[in-house]
């Protein structure tokens, strides 16, 4: 698919150009990597800096930003795809890479110009990794102004990225309003819980975070906390869960290739089936085929759901409500079908390739387990209500920070 010709450069981030590095082939060369060991890795669960180090190699971390500010000038289908490919080798490090790209495009959307422009300069010469810390279920953090400086209290759950991050973006309640803030993930008074138990996402560094008197210079919060957000900014919360559709894509298509050569080379035909191969087994074959056409329908909704990103991001702060909500309904038609189908192929992959498969070393219970656990990240039956509010009543209900 092809992205709009260029997006305004006033968003900070790189306009879609013809001339870019091959941001797949990038991302294909981490996946690889990535997937000798998954399995292992998934089992220890150790903190993912050698797999950190190898996004960071790939220049990945520096795509979205423009070449004006040193960055790689990817659109956000590049980035979107990169997403999808290292999702098939492992769920975890496509989930670092898919909040990292949302943590710093709130940011720099939210941001003043010249400080978007000296964010992404900066972001770019420390090749840096962005975490949030902004769960909006939890209590709001405080940002108390003292002086000529802020102080921010509060304790956040499900922080992913933080425990890593060079920066970290979050709100926080200021007087009877919200800021939207940026500060290091390593100032005094950031504390982090290590304690990311679930048994998915298991390398995603979710755990807690902690603020306790944490200074934070003016400079640091992001645009006027006293005006309405950008009108951009709407479109943070639609760009949140397209990138976890294609993550949740490359999460089924890793499991069905990882069926696919089970079936081909280990499993054997059951006695009853008449045939020498599991692979020319009917049943088999028809349970395969039905599961690749599910994952072939939702990957061309997160196509289409890409495209109207990219038509939505175009208008910068010209778009209106409607204008978003077409990109919104599509993104959200995307996350309910890859959803089920992410959890269907990642549950039924043992019929086809039997009961040997299930055996702990080969560890292919990963990808239904890192599925499960991020597809109750918000239930997908509302967003299957905000669709067919769409469909019926051309609105999207509106939920803070979900929606």
């Amino acid at each position: 698919m092809n992205p709009p010709a260029a997006r305004p450069s006033h968003l900070s981030l790189a306009p879609a150009t013809p001339a870019r590095p091959d941001w797949i082939a990038r991302a294909q060369s981490v996946a690889d990597a990535l997937t000798p060991d998954a399995a292992e890795r998934d089992r220890t669960g150790a903190s993912p800096r050698r797999e950190l180090a190898l996004l960071r190699e790939a220049g990945l971390l520096e795509l979205l930003f423009s070449a004006e500010h040193g960055g790689g000038g990817g659109s956000f289908t590049d980035a979107l795809l990169a997403v999808r490919v290292i999702g098939r080798a492992d769920a975890s490090i496509a989930q670092l890479l898919a909040y990292h790209y949302l943590h710093l495009t709130n940011a720099l959307w939210r941001a003043r110009p010249e400080q978007a422009a000296a964010l992404a300069r900066a972001s770019v010469a420390g090749r840096w990794f962005w975490g949030g810390a902004s769960n909006p279920r939890d209590p709001e953090s405080r940002l108390v102004p003292v002086e000529d400086f802020y102080r921010l209290t509060g304790r956040k759950t499900f922080a992913s990225n933080a425990a890593l991050a060079d920066r970290i973006t979050l709100r926080a309640q200021l007087g009877d309003g919200f800021a939207v803030l940026v500060v290091p993930g390593d100032r005094e008074g950031v504390t982090h819980g290590n304690d990311w138990d679930a048994f998915g996402q298991r390398l995603s560094e979710s755990g807690t975070i902690t603020f306790a008197d944490v200074k934070v210079e003016a400079d640091e919060i992001l645009g006027d906390p006293a005006a309405p957000p950008p009108p951009r900014t709407s479109l943070v919360v639609p760009f949140h869960q397209l990138l976890i559709v294609n993550f949740y894509i490359g999460i089924a298509k890793g499991a069905l290739a990882e069926a696919n050569r089970y079936i081909r080379e280990v499993s054997r035909p059951w006695q009853a089936s008449g045939v020498e191969k599991a692979r020319l087994d009917p049943y088999i074959l028809e349970h395969y085929g039905n599961l690749d056409v599910e994952l072939r329908a939702s990957t061309a909704l997160a196509d289409v759901a890409g495209l109207r990103f990219e038509a939505a991001t175009a208008l910068g702060n010209a778009i209106t409500p409607d204008d978003r909500n077409v990109a919104a309904a599509a993104i959200y038609a995307a996350k309910v079908h890859s959803s089920r189908t992410a959890l269907e192929i990642t549950s039924r992959i043992f019929e086809l390739m039997g009961a040997r498969a299930t055996a702990g070393h080969y560890g292919y219970d990963r990808f239904w387990r890192n599925i499960r656990t991020h597809t109750l990240h918000d239930p997908v039956v509302y967003k299957s209500r905000e669709v067919g509010s769409y469909a019926l009543n051309g609105v999207i209900t509106p939920t803070p920070l979900y929606s």
